[in-house]
């Protein structure tokens, strides 16, 4: 059986504004991929309709775990993902703080 390898991955959604467009998607480094989201190089996709507001977040240990995670809620119906983001962020706002961004000055 192979190893698997423990670390901390991230499933998360993305939108424009409240019940906008939704991108999902799965990151080894959330920091690291919010700051391309922001300055439009992550995809296309995003890049496109501006989905720089992170309304959702979920945290794994294997990576296994993450995708398997993302690929369900991709399947689900919209209506069910915005209830998920309504579950614990009913305000839907931006949950990206900057690595550092919380330390005093």
């Amino acid at each position: 059986m192979p190893q698997r390898t423990y670390h901390n991955y991230t499933v998360y959604i993305l939108t424009n504004k409240p019940k906008g467009v939704l991108y999902i998607g799965v990151t080894g480094g959330i920091d690291d991929r919010m700051e391309r989201h922001l300055v439009g190089k992550a995809s296309q996709f995003t890049s496109k309709y501006k989905l720089k507001r992170l309304v959702y977040v979920e945290e794994f240990q294997y990576i296994e775990d993450a995708i398997a995670r993302e690929k369900k809620l991709k399947n689900w119906h919209r209506q069910w993902k915005i209830n998920l983001i309504e579950q614990d962020n009913p305000e839907w706002k931006d949950l990206y703080k900057p690595l550092g961004s919380d330390l005093d000055p």
